[in-house]
């Protein structure tokens, strides 16, 4: 009788999870709702103890040529990229080939003198100092910045927004000398760099770093800004050519694996996975409260970053001693997803 009861009991559970799990799905589908249709779209994934249990693409890719979004969809991750070139680093401090501490200037010498004070791990966090690259940029530019014409600029300047390390200011230019870097300690480019040291072992095989006119991005989402009430391609700007800030390709299929290499030691060391998911920096200037690690924002138990550029709008956010982790990918302007995903999230954390 005890055991008829246990069953009977287990069955119950068995039962209540699985509804639970639907009325979480069908919430998150709810809630995409306003990506669903002909306009530009979104692909979703959850994850919960290593087990996708949504992970499906709405709207469309290409809305010119009707090309519906997939769990394969290839987006413009922006800013996201940076978590990479933040394991880039810490790989290459893993081999030995630079340390956290090294000055910027050391690894980039035509650098202005001021920047003999500005360390790697300080861009790494925000805390650098150097000007943003994108007010730099000369009145009637036209063509596409690269990652030259960043260390050109700042080779360039005669001063930072305040002592390295004093202050946080987000600092795309950073991260853009940071790819630079990773280029120099390597002697690899930076796209084959990620490419052999991440995307291949991880088996993220439709996951790269563009270069313009160099790599056909397979499954590719092009970007839309919504004017007027109309959707109209925004694919491209003048930073959309720079590389360690923004310039990774990726889709929610790849990106759980990703986030499943972040749970242990298979690409970064637990020391250095520590010092990724450590607050090195307080946030300010930002609508959410958060500390910073190493391309990481950290607010309460979660690990997180968005990204933005022209006519996409990303963000991923994990929840480590939950095991859960969701990421939203969209081509489109508009809304900037992080609450869509906090909400999401939300009946799965029950």
């Amino acid at each position: 009788m005890r055991v008829a009861t246990t069953l009977a009991s287990l069955l119950l559970v068995a039962g209540i999870a699985h509804a639970s799990t639907a009325d979480a799905i069908r919430n998150a589908n709810r809630l995409m709702q306003k990506y669903t249709g002909d306009v530009p779209g979104a692909s979703l994934l959850v994850v919960k103890d290593g087990k996708p249990l949504l992970d499906r693409g709405y709207g469309m890719a290409d809305l010119e040529h009707h090309v519906a979004a997939t769990s394969a969809t290839d987006y413009r991750l922006a800013s996201v990229t940076k978590q990479f070139t933040a394991a880039a680093i810490l790989l290459l401090a893993q081999d030995g080939k630079l340390k956290l501490d090294d000055s910027i200037r050391h690894w980039l010498p035509s650098l202005p003198a001021f920047t003999d004070q500005v360390t790697l791990s300080e861009l790494l966090c925000h805390t650098g100092g150097l000007l943003d690259y994108e007010d730099l940029i000369p009145p009637g530019t036209t063509k596409q910045l690269d990652d030259g014409d960043v260390l050109r600029m700042i080779g360039a300047t005669t001063h930072g927004y305040f002592p390295p390390g004093s202050a946080y200011r987000y600092s795309n230019t950073g991260y853009v000398l940071l790819g630079l870097v990773v280029e120099k300690a390597s002697g690899l480019p930076l796209q084959d760099f990620l490419a052999r040291r991440i995307f291949r072992p991880l088996h993220m095989d439709h996951t790269l770093l563009y270069v313009h006119d160099a790599k056909t991005v397979p499954h590719r989402a092009y970007g839309y800004s919504q004017a007027n009430g109309q959707w109209q391609r925004t694919d491209q700007d003048l930073t959309s050519a720079t590389r360690g800030d923004g310039g990774i390709y990726s889709s929610i299929d790849d990106l759980a694996k990703w986030d499943a290499a972040l749970y242990d030691d298979r690409l970064l060391s637990d020391a250095s996975r520590k010092l990724a998911f450590s607050p090195h920096a307080k946030v300010v200037g930002e609508p959410y409260q958060a500390d910073y690690g190493y391309g990481w924002r950290i607010t309460g138990d979660t690990l997180w970053h968005s990204g933005e550029s022209i006519g996409f709008r990303n963000v991923i956010v994990r929840w480590p001693k939950q095991h859960l982790t969701v990421v939203l990918l969209s081509n489109r302007n508009n809304p900037e997803p992080y609450r869509t995903v906090l909400a999401i999230a939300e009946p799965f954390l029950r």
